[in-house]
């Protein structure tokens, strides 16, 4: 399939932008090959396939860019897991440190994005991550600098390690708001960036825990919080200068004066509702298929080894959401959406059926597979139903919905966990399933009524 040669709305807008009022260029003709990082669209065929054809449009480096600057989102959580942990020797003030990091990503999140939409990346991006480096140091300084004999002082350390959550960048939702205005409106090429996105997601969850307990043994628990503010300091800020921010100007002054006086339908505010309720629920499926690995490895003393088996259901989710991009474009978003919805639930019973390692190694393979064609398209649906000028605060709940339903999902798990096993927690795992398959079936019904 041949792209267009037309640049997209966004992407004049980018470039008008940055051209003198009072000397117009004359037209001229499109360059056969575009310069290494000109956020104009390609006009030359794609002939490394589709997932090439987003090099053509960002720019070689962009992918490893974006991949590497949202590592340290994925390093957090289990890195102040260990760190509380490790300077306290209590669980209990772990998995509150855990949990201030997963609230503060959550609360702050949606404000990076409003502040992205008004502003502008750059801007946005720089500032937070400066803070963000700021905030790890805060967050080390409190975890070695006990007020008293001996410990931190654990409202401290939560507190710190809320702030760290809280400023820490948004890359992956920033990065799929930039891909809206690379593809121009062109539906194929959508899908396969927000397809390498979800891979990309998965991929980073998998590796950032990988590397906390690869530096926190060999080194020390402090050490991936450096890893992770060079990460923030180097690759975020060559994120937000990178060129492609130009294809998401900043909504005008006069934009935003008329979108604020001009009101949000109830219908509207729903459509952005589900699909954020929608990634709540996927969210608690991830922390309760967590928490419920974590007994089933309890039970065969192989505790230790949850981050693994939990490495297999992301590895196979990664791999079925690259698939989206072959998927037919007569299959609409809304429909893959209950569909992998109902997969998500049926492969869900799977997690309740096996008593051995093997068995549940195969039962993570089915179950990934629904996740992130799921995944991808609710970031679809959020981009679609979302208005221009609140595209940033949109991708960014969708992000922070997962956060927060992954803390949820644990806590549930957990509690399931201590009266009936790993098959108590894994129940909470079916249970958010199902609750996805609702809300899918009800935004495809509210679809389907306003057309």
């Amino acid at each position: 399939m041949n792209p267009p040669t037309t640049p997209s709305t966004a992407e004049r807008a980018a470039r008008a932008s940055t051209t003198p009022v009072a000397a117009p260029a004359p037209a001229a003709a499109p360059p056969a090959t575009a310069p290494p990082h000109d956020t104009g669209r390609r006009t030359t065929p794609s002939s490394g396939g589709r997932y090439a054809r987003l090099v053509q449009l960002a720019g070689r480096d962009f992918l490893p860019i974006a991949f590497a600057a949202r590592l340290p989102l994925a390093m957090l959580t289990v890195g102040a897991l260990t760190l509380a942990t490790a300077v306290t020797g209590s669980y209990v003030v772990g998995g509150l440190a855990a949990g201030g990091v997963g609230i503060g990503s959550a609360l702050g999140g949606p404000l990076m994005g409003h502040l992205a939409d008004r502003l502008g990346q750059r801007i946005v991006l720089l500032v937070s991550a400066l803070a963000h480096a700021v905030a790890i140091g805060l967050l080390l300084l409190t975890a070695y600098a006990p007020a008293g004999p001996g410990a931190p002082a654990v409202p401290l350390l939560v507190g710190a390690s809320l702030l760290v959550g809280a400023t820490c960048p948004q890359v992956g939702p920033l990065a799929r708001v930039r891909w809206r205005g690379l593809v121009g409106g062109n539906r194929r090429e959508l899908d396969t960036a927000l397809s390498y996105e979800s891979t990309a997601d998965e991929l980073t969850f998998v590796l950032g825990p990988a590397l906390v307990g690869l530096l926190a043994s060999l080194v020390a628990p402090w050490s991936p919080f450096l890893l992770a503010a060079a990460l923030t300091l180097t690759m975020v800020t060559t994120f937000a200068v990178h060129p492609t921010r130009l294809a998401v100007p900043a909504v005008s002054r006069e934009d935003r004066r008329r979108a604020a006086v001009r009101p949000v339908p109830g219908r509207e505010r729903l459509l952005v509702l589900l699909p954020v309720l929608g990634m709540v629920a996927m969210g608690a499926f991830f922390g309760a298929v967590q928490n419920g690995l974590n007994a089933f490895g309890g039970a065969f003393g192989i505790q230790s080894a949850t981050g693994l088996l939990y490495a297999v259901l992301g590895i196979s989710s990664a791999a079925a959401a690259l698939s989206v991009a072959w998927w037919p474009q007569g299959f609409r978003p809304a429909a893959r959406w209950v569909v992998s919805s109902a997969a998500m639930a049926a492969l869900s019973l799977l997690f309740l059926l096996p008593s051995g390692i093997g068995a549940m190694l195969v039962v993570l393979l089915l179950a990934g597979l629904p996740l992130g064609p799921a995944m991808v398209t609710i970031y679809t649906i959020g981009g679609d139903v979302a208005r221009p000028e609140r595209l940033g605060t949109v991708m960014t709940m969708l992000a922070s919905g997962v956060v927060l339903g992954s803390a949820v999902g644990a806590a549930l798990a957990g509690l399931l966990a201590e009266s009936a096993g790993h098959r108590g927690a894994f129940a909470a795992a079916v249970g958010a399933a199902c609750a996805m398959v609702v809300i899918s079936a009800a935004m495809a019904a509210l679809r389907r009524r306003g057309r």
